[in-house]
């Protein structure tokens, strides 16, 4: 079972889409979404419905990553292809997803969301639906106050 709210989130590096190391600041309000593969239609849904609202998310400073187990160079042509603005986590060896206990089947990660603030799990999807997650989680993060204009 996926890390449950409350719980600290891990401390994290993974190289996105360009091959920067980078280390998501969970101090501040992160959406972490693990998607199963790239060019995939579910996957290509949710990740167009993360970048049609990633302008809100950034007005209100909350980062939002995707990953998946998928390698750099995948997530970039991915990346390229739909024209997005967030960064892809590569986790090919699926460390981040050991630590955040996200299920995988068949190698791939199962789809699931965390909303980490705090350096904490506040909010966790799981088995989520592509098509308005990125909505749904946006109204998650106003409800619970964590939505600050910028």
């Amino acid at each position: 079972m996926a890390l449950e709210p409350g719980t600290p989130a891990p401390d994290i590096v993974a190289h996105n889409q360009w091959g920067e190391r980078v280390r998501p600041d969970f101090s501040t309000p992160t959406v972490l979404y693990f998607y199963p593969e790239d060019d995939t239609p579910g996957c290509t849904t949710e990740a167009n419905e993360f970048e049609k609202r990633y302008e809100r998310y950034r007005e209100y400073g909350v980062s939002v990553y995707g990953i998946s187990v998928d390698d750099v160079e995948s997530h970039c042509e991915f990346a390229e292809a739909e024209d997005l603005s967030f960064d892809l986590l590569a986790d090919p060896e699926g460390n981040v997803a050991d630590a955040f206990d996200v299920d995988m089947v068949d190698g791939r990660t199962r789809r699931t969301t965390f909303v980490i603030a705090h350096h904490q799990v506040l909010g966790l999807y799981e088995g989520v639906r592509p098509d308005g997650h990125a909505t749904d989680v946006l109204r998650a993060l106003g409800e619970a106050g964590l939505l600050e204009a910028n």
